[in-house]
């Protein structure tokens, strides 16, 4: 009878038993890598937010119970934060549903980040009834005595539900995004109010590799993307930033890269950068109504077309690829002139400053460059999630 049975076994395959007992273990092993990793991180840099939430021991408990595909997503979210000790926040999220799945590390990080109390997050871009709001709406900063027109601008980064994050996505993704948003960017071209031109970074071989066409129609040569970064059209090299490498988000360099820039050159759409979409309006000038309410008016049309869908949160609102821009995904900011404040050459003081009033201050090329000679910072309010576009915006 027992041969019978022995002979009624597949063979070369293992127990059901068996196959479980491996699979236990190799999340055993995942998890203590993880573990060992985190530990590491969180000795070097105790404010590293990603490793010392990893370590925590409700969310230790949780990973033992995760399959070892979410578990190796769970890897990949955290592998930024655990490369780079010095990371702040130290995490990136791969796909769309990755605050909805990995729910007991996200929500722990958003917690940690944004301080939010279990609120959920709102989005508004009406500035009706909005406290302290001018009688004719409009947020014209000459009223604040400022005499001088100001750099105005707003950005959003923005992510589609039909494709994973940058982190997760391969290159014939990156490629087959960038067709998909060819769609969006005929739209605009075709509006008189954008018209302009599309800025890819694709080559003529990797294009026709996965749409099977034979030239990439928007290609620029080395020298155009050159001019186009210095010019700050265009998003510098992302191979050569060490986190976003980590997270993935640099993967593929420069296949589904580029930008749209309208023909005033004040609207631009950056492709294939940390988010799928930054997209962005900037003008000089003082009323700040200008680029707030044409950003809107954009983003409306980009997302009536057909196979164009931004992926939301219930809890979170907008998805972004960094929880740091979670909610509005939006930052609303002014070049100004704080002689005062910069006279020592940096901008320690304007930090200092600005912080009780949460605001940020960076260089006048963004985050890590420098300010202005003249003492020019680049200001914008602190908060993305769980605050409206409205309150952004005033």
């Amino acid at each position: 009878l027992l041969e019978k049975e022995a002979e009624a076994m597949p063979q070369g395959e293992p127990a059901p038993e068996a196959s479980a007992a491996a699979a236990n273990a190799g999340t055993s092993s995942k998890i203590e890598e993880l573990t060992a990793q985190a530990k590491v991180a969180a000795e070097a840099n105790p404010d590293n937010l990603c490793a010392k939430t990893l370590l925590e021991a409700e969310v230790q408990t949780w990973m033992a119970t995760l399959p070892a595909a979410k578990l190796d997503e769970l890897a990949l979210c955290a592998k930024s934060g655990l490369d780079n000790h010095d990371s702040g926040l130290g995490c990136y999220a791969v796909d769309p549903t990755n605050y909805d799945d990995l729910a007991p590390f996200f929500d722990r990080v958003c917690e940690g980040y944004h301080h939010g109390g279990g609120k959920v997050h709102k989005t508004d871009w009406s500035l009706e009834g909005v406290e302290g709001l001018p009688a004719d709406g409009q947020l014209d900063l000459q009223k604040l005595g400022l005499g001088k027109e100001l750099s105005m601008r707003v950005r959003v980064g923005r992510n589609l539900t039909a494709f994973p994050l940058p982190g997760l996505m391969t290159k014939a993704d990156r490629v087959n995004f960038e067709k998909t948003m060819l769609k969006a960017f005929d739209v605009l071209k075709a509006n008189p109010a954008y018209g302009g031109n599309v800025y890819s970074m694709t080559p003529n071989d990797v294009w026709k590799e996965v749409t099977g066409d034979a030239e990439n129609p928007n290609l620029i040569s080395a020298d155009k993307y050159k001019e186009l970064v210095a010019a700050h059209v265009m998003f510098k090299d992302m191979a050569a930033d060490p986190y976003l490498a980590s997270a993935g988000i640099a993967s593929d360099w420069p296949c589904g890269r580029g930008c749209y820039q309208s023909a005033d050159g004040g609207f631009i759409i950056w492709f294939g950068e940390e988010d799928q979409l930054r997209i962005m309006c900037m003008a000089k000038g003082f009323v700040l109504n200008s680029v707030f309410d044409r950003l809107h008016t954009a983003l409306q049309a980009v997302e009536a077309i057909d196979g164009i869908a931004f992926a939301t949160s219930s809890k979170y609102g907008y998805v972004t690829s960094c929880p740091s821009n979670l909610g509005t995904g939006m930052r609303a900011s002014v070049h100004v002139a704080v002689p005062n404040l910069t006279s020592d050459g940096t901008d320690a003081k304007a930090k200092a400053a600005a912080k009780p009033l949460g605001l940020s201050v960076r260089g006048m090329g963004g985050e890590h460059t420098p300010i202005g000679k003249d003492g020019t910072i680049d200001l914008s309010p602190s908060s993305r999630l769980f605050i409206t576009e409205a309150e952004i915006v005033t």
